[in-house]
């Protein structure tokens, strides 16, 4: 929390994004404006602070998990891919 009040006091529009592993720190109105970089257990996602965010987890605003997206069965993967053509 101190992190935030020192960075709110320097007020440069230059400031780097305050970077932070705590998921589970409640938005307050003097966080209102800043910018974070949350860590979503892989990499650091970029949150802006909104007025509409008072009161809510930092955390509830990065996803953790991601869409699983399978490819295309290859050769032999089951019964059925004997009659895919093979280009």
């Amino acid at each position: 929390m101190e992190l935030v009040r020192a960075n709110r006091r320097s007020k440069s529009k230059d400031s780097k994004p305050i970077k932070t592993h705590c998921r589970d720190m409640v938005i307050l109105p003097e966080m209102v404006g800043l910018n974070l970089l949350v860590h979503s257990g892989k990499e650091f996602a970029a949150v802006d602070v909104k007025p509409e965010m008072i009161g809510h987890y930092i955390g509830e605003f990065v996803i953790t998990n991601k869409k699983v997206v399978h490819g295309t069965p290859g050769i032999g993967a089951s019964r059925s891919s004997m009659y895919v053509p093979l280009k």
